[in-house]
């Protein structure tokens, strides 16, 4: 894990088609924390918006091939309007091109979603608590 890198601050926005790639490109990497893409096209709401934000770099000791990644948490939209978090990993150079959140009236609401512990995650959803 690379500790003396900066983690990036910004929350990325990112649709249903940009993320079921992203959880892909991860199950497909073999990276620790996705969602089967599989599930996510069932669960996730088609015209979705979802969120990213880095929360630490993860690297793989057993893979030094694969460079370090960012842990994200994940706001997921579902299709019945809900909001889960999930965690997903993904590489800074994905990371990087997606779309940042620059209205404090989309990103605010989210923040406090993050921060505030408000939501279920797709275990406790798929749990049915």
């Amino acid at each position: 894990m690379n500790t003396e890198r900066a983690l990036p601050r910004d929350l990325m926005a990112v649709d249903t088609p940009a993320l079921v790639r992203l959880e892909e490109r991860a199950a497909g990497l073999g990276l620790s924390q996705r969602l089967d893409p599989a599930w996510l096209t069932a669960h996730a709401a088609p015209e979705g918006r979802h969120y990213l934000r880095a929360v630490l770099w993860h690297g793989l000791s057993h893979r030094p091939e694969l460079p370090a990644q960012l842990r994200c948490e994940l706001v997921l939209e579902l299709r019945t309007g809900e909001q889960v978090l999930s965690l997903l990993d993904v590489l800074a150079e994905d990371f990087e091109r997606l779309t940042a959140v620059t209205s404090r009236d989309e990103g605010l609401p989210v923040a406090r979603l993050l921060g505030g512990g408000g939501l279920r995650s797709v275990r406790e959803y798929e749990a049915g608590g």
